[in-house]
């Protein structure tokens, strides 16, 4: 079967592509920004891609169109889709229908730790000989790729609470059927397509929904919107995490990169994990608890995550000199920002002067949802540093009022850039916060680190 699919760029749509190709089907597809890497791995494996949205490149006729969420009517390749009446689908009911059916799904959903959370996940049944296939909204440190097909019975899948398509507006992973699920936390989110809270919730318990009773889900103890969510119905076996009640963990390091594995109140065994932060506890055991769903020793899975490498961009150390470093993060939400700085803190102590610097970048943060939250999530910090770029729609300084550290506003770039250059002191480190590329900010500050 031929595929085209539309907007095969963006990080789910391209392990598609990848998934779809290992399948061996023929794959085409078109973006409107076609940049590495995932350009560059699509070509590699074989995958035609054209830049823009025209409505020659139907001139191939495809089987099939799989529709990306980017899409929107009015774009000349929809329309002539919808006029000709080809055959379209969404990426995520793709998946299901052509290969997710067949395999024991697990998925991890959640507001916050998703990417580091499956790629756990991943690496733990990888370590157990499960070779597992997976879909990762990132690039896990310990596959060097987003997405594999494997002959495995299993898969693990980031499971986004973000809409399929113009024409399917339910959330990514109702589609995909696990039989366990990983709930990490729910927070209010993309803004840009729920209008609060309830809304995200009533999503979610379409998840739940779906879930065989034979399945399990794995659930925090003390999130009080998932426990709303539970409410309403659940038919699968409920795994808790965070107390004694389930998996736990105990005797913590300050940077949390250790803690004692412990099970109905048992201790089973010491943990060490080659990251830090409480949300990357949280993530471990969370990992560990859908692990044992499967039949995968708890111990056994513990001593997998010794070997484990974050994904990037989950607060990855660009450079250092001395006593002074880069960091760069994938954090956009304020919850994740508050959480990223408690970890850097952890790690590199009391004396280091931290500089936070975030892009309001999500659909969410432009738009200035949970704006409110800023103020307390940079409490970790000595000094915040704020992009404010044409795209944001609120006012950032004013957003800010409030916030115990000193902070600057920056419109423009360069001057910021220039700014942060002169503040590249002995124990200074800059952490740099954003969902996109920032403008490589990241490797130019890094370029300026004295390297003597």
């Amino acid at each position: 079967m031929h595929i085209h699919i539309l907007g095969i760029c963006g990080t789910f749509m391209g392990g598609l592509a990848l998934i779809a190709k290992a399948a061996g089907h023929r794959v085409s597809g078109c973006d409107r920004n076609v940049y590495p890497p995932m350009s560059t791995e699509l070509a590699a494996a074989g995958i035609e891609i054209m830049e823009g949205f025209d409505a020659a490149q139907l001139d191939l006729k495809p089987d099939l169109i799989v529709v990306g969420n980017v899409m929107k009517r009015g774009m000349p390749v929809i329309e002539r889709m919808l006029n000709e009446k080809w055959p379209y689908t969404s990426g995520p009911q793709w998946l299901y229908e052509h290969y997710l059916k067949d395999k024991e799904v697990l998925a991890v959903a959640g507001t916050h730790g998703k990417t580091t959370t499956t790629a756990m996940l991943t690496w733990i049944l990888e370590c157990a000989g499960k070779h597992p296939g997976f879909l990762i909204g990132g690039v896990p440190e310990n596959f060097q790729q987003g997405a594999r097909a494997t002959d495995s019975p299993y898969f693990v899948i980031e499971a986004d609470e973000y809409d399929c398509a113009f024409f399917d507006k339910r959330s990514k992973f109702v589609h995909y059927h696990p039989s366990v699920a990983i709930l990490n936390n729910l927070e209010y989110d993309h803004a840009d397509i729920f209008d609060d809270i309830e809304a995200i919730k009533k999503q979610f318990h379409h998840l739940v929904r779906t879930i065989p009773g034979r399945g399990s889900v794995v659930v925090p103890y003390d999130d009080a919107n998932l426990a709303d969510v539970l409410s309403r119905g659940l038919w699968s076996h409920k795994v808790v995490i965070g107390n004694a009640e389930g998996f736990d963990a105990q005797d913590m390091a300050a940077d949390g990169s250790s803690f004692t594995l412990c099970q109905h109140g048992s201790a089973l065994g010491k943990v060490t994990l080659p990251c830090c932060g409480m949300h990357n506890v949280k993530n471990a055991l969370a990992a560990i608890a859908a692990a044992s769903c499967i039949g995968i020793d708890p111990l056994q899975a513990a001593q997998a995550l010794a070997t484990f490498k974050l994904p990037k961009r989950r607060l990855e150390l660009v450079a250092a000199h001395a006593d002074s470093a880069i960091y760069d993060d994938f954090a956009h939400h304020p919850t994740a920002i508050a959480t990223t700085l408690q970890g850097l803190r952890a790690k590199v102590g009391p004396k280091a002067h931290i500089i936070a610097v975030f892009e309001p970048r999500s659909n969410s943060m432009k738009m200035g949802a949970n704006a409110q939250l800023l103020p307390k999530a940079f409490g970790a910090a000595d000094e915040v540093v704020v992009y404010q770029g044409p795209a944001v729609h609120f006012d950032v300084a004013a957003a800010l009022q409030g916030c115990p550290q000193p902070f600057q506003v920056f419109t423009d770039f360069d001057h910021m850039l220039q700014s942060l250059s002169a503040k590249l002191q002995p124990h200074t480190v800059i952490l740099c916060m954003s969902n996109g590329s920032f403008n490589g900010l990241p490797r130019k500050l890094a370029q300026m680190l004295p390297q003597a």
